[in-house]
């Protein structure tokens, strides 16, 4: 995938090299971009990347009745709750405070990467990420972003391959 060029690590903010430190060596290279600019939003990052929303990953915190929980999910689609919890099988499933998605993960929600979580926690894969073979997703911070094969994301987050977008 061509695109931005990797950061030296003396330019990663201290979040992204946090994270870094955190997933060690996982068997893949992980080269994070950063931008001048955040990042938290699926199409700002797309228009940074110069490519289409649905390349971008979101990794999304929610809280499965008093369980966290991470779906991953295209960046031109949105969750549905309630396919969510009869998946997990909860009584309910709302979208994360920002104290319990950062306390959960130890990153802030727009720079949240999809494994290397301070807790485990159960994390869904939307299909609608394996539209492409190779997607950005968050590497810790909201100004930086790396490059993974879908394969390689399902597989470092332990995710489960469910259908929880919306119907569009």
């Amino acid at each position: 995938m061509s695109g931005p060029t990797p950061a030296p690590a003396h330019d990663l903010p201290a979040a992204t090299l946090r994270f870094l430190e955190q997933v060690g060596d996982v068997g893949i290279a992980i080269a994070p971009v950063v931008f001048p600019a955040d990042t938290r939003t699926s199409q700002q990052a797309a228009d940074a990347l110069a490519c289409h929303v649905s390349k971008i990953t979101k990794s999304l915190v929610f809280m499965a009745d008093d369980s966290p929980l991470m779906v991953l999910m295209a960046g031109d689609r949105r969750v549905d709750l309630d396919r969510v919890a009869a998946i997990v099988g909860a009584q309910s499933v709302r979208r994360a405070e920002l104290d319990e998605a950062r306390d959960s993960t130890g990153f802030s929600p727009g720079g949240t990467p999809p494994f290397g979580h301070v807790k485990a926690m159960e994390v869904l894969a939307d299909r609608s990420i394996t539209g492409n073979d190779v997607v950005w997703v968050a590497a810790g911070s909201p100004k930086t972003v790396f490059a993974i094969g879908v394969n390689d994301l399902v597989r470092l987050s332990d995710a489960r391959l469910v259908d929880v977008a919306e119907e569009v």
